[in-house]
């Protein structure tokens, strides 16, 4: 392993728990309706499918955000014997603010720390990152 590969997981890792640390929503929460709002209404073996979940941890976890009104039940317009889950209007303003949080915080830490050199060497780097993420 280069010593390169290894110091830029472990930056890119400081970076996403710091990121996360400006959530507002547990982890699996926020996945969850990133998700519904990326693809749309699912099932909850769908949603479990695709986060690689149980299915029982998943309805568990369906559950509590539909207690907090975040999600809500609606019959599959394709098959009426299944159920889907879909964002409610607060569950979506929910995914906004704290995606605008993170761009925020992320926004700030640049201006902040960076010189506008660093700031172009960076914007140059998230290129390359973005081709390593899709290889």
């Amino acid at each position: 392993m280069s010593q390169t590969s290894h110091e830029l997981q472990l930056v890119l890792g400081r970076l996403v728990r710091r990121l996360r640390a400006e959530n507002t929503l547990p982890l699996r929460h926020l996945t969850v309706l990133g998700l519904l709002d990326r693809e749309g209404p699912l099932g909850t073996s769908d949603l479990a499918q695709r986060e690689r979940m149980r299915p029982q941890s998943m309805a568990e976890t369906v559950k509590e955000l539909e207690a907090d009104g975040l999600v809500h039940r609606a019959p599959d317009p394709t098959d009426g014997r299944r159920v889907t889950i879909a964002l409610t209007t607060e569950g979506r303003e929910k995914v906004r603010r704290n995606q605008a949080r993170r761009e925020q915080w992320l926004a700030q830490a640049i201006a902040r720390e960076l010189s506008a050199r660093e700031e172009e060497t960076l914007s140059r780097a998230v290129a390359l990152l973005r081709r390593l993420a899709d290889s």
